[in-house]
């Protein structure tokens, strides 16, 4: 099989989170409006799979990488040669930088072929890489930032109330993180992604401030977020555990993190760091350093089935996933993929096991 075909497309589809968001996070102050870019390859045999790349203020330049160099440079080569073409691509665009918009379009790209191969096989992705127990595979509600503990009270009650037992706030004040451990409860797993504000020393002074609500983790509490010395002396010295990953792209970043024992968690983002082909390695390379993986998932379409069938097959039905806890106007996947009890099932169609909707395409399409 080979591929015949590329198309971007850039969806933007309204949301309404339970209040107003904080500036600074994914967008401007009160973002009510999600922009993600599928990406749809198509084989000669008229096979279409399906992946999905980091959204937001990033989609102009990945779009336009993806159409105008790495598109045409992948028409015409091998989908089952595809972590042959995933190196050479990587080999060949170097010079453009290892992290940033190549990077992003390779992982859709990689995402996408997954999906063909896994349908030219008659098989979900979990199966191409190793089977899953699961059927389904608990999740964390993932809140944006509200900056507000009135705001983080409701909407942390709202998530347990649907079923959630893990909650992931995106808050940088402690009364907002005092707030969320009131109303979740004690038995509520709460993580923290600060998205690196802080230096060391800040990050040390604010941990002992959230020490006392029990943080499962702190996730990237040091700026740059590729200080891996930093991270870990917060690891060492804060007393609550480090999580990090979401902004690092290829093995080798996931092989220099934890060389350093930067992290207690690490969290490749499959739609940022390579796809599933370079995900898998991850996943190896974090068992040799008896590291957990959890992998970070802030989509909703084909970035998260990914995750999805990575976690089941290669986490084990213990692993959690991360689900953008949005009010959507619309789901690509409808209700078939949206968490009932704080669970989200585990595709069992070939590839990706799950096909967007056309209308929701159609109709958000910008």
């Amino acid at each position: 099989m080979k591929i015949a075909h590329i198309e971007t497309i850039h969806l933007r589809i309204p949301f309404t989170t339970g209040g107003p968001s904080a500036g600074g996070v994914w967008g401007g102050k009160d973002l009510q409006m999600v922009d993600s870019l599928v990406v749809k390859v198509t084989a000669d045999d008229g096979t279409v799979g399906w992946g999905e790349t980091f959204g937001f203020t990033a989609i102009p330049s990945v779009k336009a990488v993806i159409d105008t160099i790495l598109g045409p440079e992948i028409i015409g080569r091998n989908i089952h040669q595809r972590e042959k073409l995933m190196v050479e691509l990587q080999k060949k665009f170097h010079i453009f930088g290892r992290s940033g918009a190549f990077i992003y379009g390779l992982s859709a790209i990689d995402i996408a072929l997954w999906d063909i191969a896994g349908k030219a096989a008659g098989q979900p992705v979990h199966a191409l890489l190793g089977g899953a127990e699961a059927t389904s595979l608990a999740t964390y509600a993932s809140l944006i930032r509200y900056a507000d503990p009135e705001l983080v009270r409701v909407n942390v009650q709202r998530a347990v109330k649907d079923g959630y037992k893990y909650l992931k706030l995106h808050e940088i004040d402690p009364a907002t993180v005092a707030a969320a451990r009131e109303a979740a409860g004690p038995d509520i797993e709460i993580t923290l992604d600060v998205n690196a504000p802080w230096t060391v020393r800040e990050a040390l002074d604010m941990a002992d401030r959230l020490r006392p609500y029990n943080l499962r983790w702190i996730e990237e509490p040091v700026w740059p977020p590729e200080d891996y010395d930093g991270l870990a002396t917060v690891r060492k010295q804060g007393g609550i555990p480090v999580a990090a990953g979401e902004n690092a792209s290829t093995l080798m970043d996931f092989q220099h993190m934890l060389k350093a024992g930067a992290v207690d968690f690490i969290q490749p983002s499959p739609s940022k760091m390579g796809g599933i082909t370079e995900l898998r390695k991850v996943y190896a390379l974090a068992n040799a350093h008896s590291t957990e993986v959890r992998v970070h998932t802030f989509y909703d379409g084909p970035g998260l089935l990914a995750s999805v069938h990575a976690s089941a097959a290669l986490g084990g039905p213990k692993s959690i996933v991360e689900w953008r806890y949005f009010d959507l106007e619309a789901q690509l996947y409808g209700d078939a993929i949206i968490p009932k009890e704080g669970r989200i099932v585990v595709p069992q169609g070939p590839g990706l096991g799950l096909e967007p909707n056309p209308d929701v395409i159609r109709d958000y399409r910008i």
